[in-house]
């Protein structure tokens, strides 16, 4: 027997850093705090989100998503009984040599290589199938957690709310918040759309899915999850927004 449930993460990419501001590259070796517009950037999302029920939080384990997650739960009632789980499988894309150096130089070693400069692995660093999969285990990670805590009788049909702004608020049985980074968004989202045929927002193109996500830009998903024996697996995956921030859509 296959039961559905329904699963909304909410997944955020960290507020900005000094590093940000200054246009270098953080990755991985780069484990900085958040400057003081990223703190007011968690807030602001932390704020936006204040009223969502949360089941799970996971981050990755770096400072600057942590910090984030951090100030969206201390205003959220419902995370009062939650503990976050830091995972390094969320971790930011590695850069390798490029780390900690100006992102325009990144640039110039794609164009020295003859590379397009989104998909450029600089020597040392992930290739985009290396990040992903990192997301495909972290994926398989959360929903078995989630399935055995929430839905360990299979679960039942849920029905999405009717009226009102799409803000994939619907009567669903668990939302995770997921806090990550930008160019490990990135690679999610493109998997999401070309694996798991994830569905754009109404007006919503292939460029603007696949951008860079802005500082504390927030993405929403409804996942249809399946049990198929022991384990569970995405049958039906939409996003509802897309690198949101305060509330509002970015262009």
């Amino acid at each position: 027997m296959i039961d559905d449930n329904f699963h909304q993460p909410s997944v955020l990419c960290s507020g900005e850093t000094e590093y940000n501001k200054a246009g270098l590259l953080q990755g991985q070796a780069v484990d900085s705090s958040l400057s003081e517009t990223g703190r007011q950037q968690a807030a602001a999302a932390g704020s936006y989100l204040r009223d969502v029920g949360f089941s799970n939080v996971f981050s990755s384990d770096m400072r600057r998503a942590q910090q984030t997650a951090e100030k969206i739960m201390q205003q959220n009632s419902s995370c009062l009984r939650l503990q976050m789980v830091c995972d390094p499988l969320l971790k930011e894309k590695s850069f390798g040599v490029a780390e900690g150096g100006r992102v325009e130089d990144l640039r110039e070693m794609a164009r020295a290589a003859g590379e397009p400069f989104p998909g450029f692995t600089p020597p040392g660093g992930e290739t985009p199938d290396q990040v992903k999969l990192r997301v495909q285990q972290f994926m398989e990670k959360m929903l078995q957690q989630i399935g055995a805590e929430h839905w360990p009788a299979g679960g039942a049909d849920v029905s999405s709310a009717e009226g009102g702004p799409d803000n994939g608020m619907g009567p669903l049985n668990a939302h995770a918040l997921v806090v990550s980074h930008g160019a490990y968004m990135c690679v999610a989202v493109r998997y999401f759309v070309e694996e798991l045929r994830c569905s754009a927002p109404a007006g919503c193109d292939r460029k603007r899915m696949f951008s860079l996500s802005p500082n504390a830009g927030i993405c929403r998903f409804n996942l249809t999850v399946v049990r198929q024996g022991a384990r569970y697996v995405v049958s039906g995956m939409r996003c509802v927004f897309i690198h949101r921030v305060g509330g509002a859509d970015t262009q």
